[in-house]
């Protein structure tokens, strides 16, 4: 879990850095559909391709961080996201949804369960929070 939130981290700052017009990763939709950049490119060494109300992201190992935005902009992400990561590691996991659910409640104050199923990180500043789990745990 705390890979998933380490990876989506890394992944903010570094299109956030290439892109100097993003303020948040949710910025990508309204550039997308303004027409200001195309609905799939890389950014940052991240490809991206923006979908719906959201945006999957693969990092240069192919490792993939895909999220929805809620209407503040807010990264959100569900159980199929977390799977669609695990799988997707070089040494790929595939946990149950009771593991998953198991992971997400042991890290209550981490991350926040802002409609059933679906999990935003809160609690600690979110970059420090952030920057803790790639040192933890980089996958």
């Amino acid at each position: 879990m705390l890979g998933f939130v380490g990876a989506l981290g890394a992944a903010r700052t570094a299109v956030r850095m290439s892109v100097p017009s993003l303020h948040q990763l949710a910025d990508l939709l309204a550039l997308a559909h303004s027409g200001e950049i195309s609905r799939r490119g890389e950014a940052g060494g991240y490809s991206y391709a923006v979908h719906g109300v959201g945006c999957r992201l693969a990092n240069p190992d192919g490792i993939d961080i895909d999220v929805d935005f809620a209407s503040d902009g807010t990264e959100i992400f569900d159980f199929w996201r977390l799977r669609l990561f695990g799988r997707s590691l070089p040494t790929p996991v595939d946990p149950a949804a009771e593991d998953l659910r198991a992971a997400v409640e042991a890290l209550d104050g981490v991350l926040t369960e802002v409609r059933p199923g679906w999990f935003a990180v809160s609690g600690a500043p979110r970059d420090a929070l952030e920057g803790r789990a790639v040192r933890d745990n980089p996958a």
